[in-house]
């Protein structure tokens, strides 16, 4: 797994603008590390943002989504899991793992890929799932996605999608 540095930032490239986000790598360094891992990859390029849920969240980050069948989008990943780093609060912007929540993961593993990035606050989130990153730019590209029409599941009508991501550090932004 990649070591991630305090400055580094991920660049992500939608269809509706781009988003910056900052790592905790104090409090979640091993999801900050994967992220980076599949960033470096391509894992993230050309998929979409699955589920939008104004006033909550935007999720992402399923290979799923890259194909034509809507139906199997939530339910991708990489294949492993990562241990839970429950350390920080659901601010608006924060990025967290997306996970299987109930009695069949009572660890609180996160998923290996899906993330998803609070529209506003959630407190009644804090100490329950992984958060290991803040956007830092873009918020306006955050209310953008939240914005887009959805129909069942959560599922927008029309894709969102993640074009690229890519890594950086902040003084080269």
């Amino acid at each position: 797994m990649p070591t991630i540095e305090a400055d580094e930032v991920a660049v992500m490239e939608t269809s509706l603008g781009t988003i910056v986000i900052e790592f905790d790598v104090v409090n979640a360094p091993v999801h900050a590390a994967n992220f980076k891992k599949l960033v470096m990859a391509g894992y993230y390029d050309g998929i979409s943002f699955h589920r939008i849920i104004p006033g909550f969240m935007i999720q992402g980050g399923d290979i799923n989504s890259r194909d034509d069948n809507p139906n199997n989008d939530g339910v991708g990943g990489p294949g492993y899991t990562i241990a839970a780093e429950i350390h920080n609060l659901h601010k608006k912007g924060t990025i967290a793992a997306a996970r299987t929540g109930g009695p069949g993961n009572p660890e609180r593993r996160s998923s290996g890929s899906q993330f998803y990035i609070c529209h506003v606050d959630i407190p009644h989130l804090d100490g329950e799932y992984s958060a290991y990153g803040q956007v830092i730019e873009g918020m306006d590209v955050i209310d953008k996605i939240a914005a887009v029409k959805t129909g069942p599941g959560d599922k927008p009508i029309e894709d969102v999608r993640i074009n690229r991501v890519y890594m950086t550090t902040k003084s080269e932004l």
